[in-house]
């Protein structure tokens, strides 16, 4: 099974990640993230963060999960590589404990590629068959 693709949006990004469970769903959301803004085989693992975070349904919890990543990309001016995800369903809804691991951005070394204003809820979606399959569209 792949990991994650991409689709055409008009002026942004939209991917699908896939995962036998929807914590790897979730760890592969997180590699495609990634991969639109640099190429995530080049960035190292030497720095964790860990965030905790709760929402009311998977489909909030999957737009604050990317919010998160996003905003530790910002704020730190990092970029991530790995990703251990672990959800939990809570009476609130879900509750989701990540680490990722990073480093800092040095585009002498990291590929340059787009970088992403912002998560969107359109056609955000969460879905499980025989495995899961996340949806988003990121803003360029």
């Amino acid at each position: 099974m792949k990991k994650f693709e991409y689709f055409d949006v008009t002026a942004d990004i939209g991917f699908k990640s896939y995962g036998n469970s929807l914590n790897e769903a979730f760890e592969n959301a997180g590699l495609a993230i990634f991969n639109i803004i640099s190429d995530t085989d080049d960035i190292a693992s030497d720095i964790s963060k860990t965030f905790e975070i709760t929402s009311e349904d998977r489909v909030s919890l999957l737009y604050d999960y990317l919010e998160e990543l996003l905003f530790y990309h910002e704020v730190d001016f990092m970029l991530f590589s790995d990703f251990d995800v672990e959800i939990d369903e809570v009476t609130q809804g879900y509750h989701l404990k990540a680490t990722i691991k990073g480093e800092p951005i040095d585009w002498d070394k990291h590929e340059r590629k787009t970088e992403i204003k912002a998560i969107t809820f359109h056609k955000m979606d969460v879905k499980k068959t025989s495995h899961y399959e996340l949806q988003a569209i990121v803003d360029l």
